[in-house]
């Protein structure tokens, strides 16, 4: 009697303690201006204590992620409440609310995503950073603590408002570039979307629209099937994530020496940067792409090729059409 009354009070504290926490993920504004996060959590995966909240310049919050939580990040910018209404709004990344936190809604592109599925295939945390969405801001992950050959910092560096094209710019009320659209958005074809009869990795191929953003963020998605070089991984329970927007390479730097494990940004593999990139035109004869239509970058990410090839093939088996469905 003694130990059932045990068993059954154990029972009771465990389901009142909460989820187990998986890891903790620490988001930086390093912008000059106020980004407001937005967190969402998958569909069967447990909500995280907050969906949105202001980060003024130079701020810092963590938030705990239970165990095997999937979902996205990404920030939202140039937001605030209607006098009238009280309805809160952003110009990019907006969710949909009408309030700070975004209440299980998603972000509305073009914008820059954090996609997650922590304790995976394999015991596996799985992460990348997207732009098959557009971009609205820099963003950058970086695990702190983490172990395995594909664990390392990835994100976007660059911020492409500015030399966004013109066909997928997105201005604000001063004329100035607010976002960056994906080709998918811009011109809804099959093709740009990788869906009817474009909906294989052997149909959908690059368009001169994703490697604008991929050779500017080599390490991003750039579109639907960019698994191969744009997939994470780190050993379930290793890592802790810091998601910093507008980072600096100085900042990054030092985010990832404070994890041993972690290759640099500077090491052999794909750079965050792609500083070899000519700005000089799309390099089909036209002019309408600040960046150059370049070959695509090496698929080694700071590992044995062998190892990384047979980590591409098991993110896209396994892995990547979680990803996809997060994106839909």
């Amino acid at each position: 009697m003694a130990v059932s009354l045990m068993l059954s009070m154990s029972i009771l504290l465990g389901s009142l303690s909460g989820p187990v926490v998986s890891t903790t993920f620490t988001l930086t504004n390093s912008c000059g201006y106020t980004v407001w996060p937005g967190l969402l959590s998958s569909a069967g995966s447990p909500p995280l204590s907050t969906t949105g909240f202001a980060l003024a310049p130079g701020e810092s919050r963590s938030v705990d992620a239970p165990a095997a939580w999937s979902g996205r990040v990404w920030g939202r910018t140039l937001c605030a409440s209607d006098p009238a209404s009280g309805r809160f709004s952003c110009a990019t990344g907006e969710c949909g609310s009408g309030a700070v936190e975004c209440a299980g809604g998603g972000a509305a592109p073009p914008t820059t995503l954090a996609e997650f599925t922590l304790d995976g295939a394999g015991g596996n945390d799985f992460y990348d950073v997207s732009l098959v969405d557009g971009s609205n801001l820099p963003m950058v992950v970086v695990p702190q603590g983490g172990a395995g050959a594909t664990c390392g910092a990835t994100g976007c560096l660059v911020d492409l408002n500015g030399p966004c094209p013109a066909d997928l710019k997105v201005v604000g009320a001063d004329g100035a570039g607010i976002a960056c659209k994906s080709a998918c958005e811009a011109y809804g074809r099959p093709q740009d979307c990788c869906s009817g009869d474009y909906g294989t990795p052997a149909t959908c191929q690059p368009s001169a629209s994703s490697q604008f953003f991929k050779n500017a963020c080599p390490r991003a998605y750039s579109y639907a099937y960019d698994d191969a070089t744009s997939t994470f991984t780190c050993t379930s329970g290793t890592a802790t994530y810091l998601i910093t927007f507008c980072p600096s390479m100085s900042s990054l730097k030092s985010s990832v020496s404070s994890g041993s494990s972690n290759p640099s940004p500077s090491t052999p593999g794909l750079p965050l940067v792609n500083d070899t990139v000519s700005f000089a035109g799309r390099g089909d004869g036209s002019s309408s792409y600040p960046y150059a239509y370049a070959s695509a970058p090496s698929l080694s990410l700071s590992a044995p090729w062998p190892l990384a090839l047979a980590a591409a093939a098991f993110t896209w088996l396994c892995v990547a059409p979680r990803h996809r469905l997060l994106r839909l």
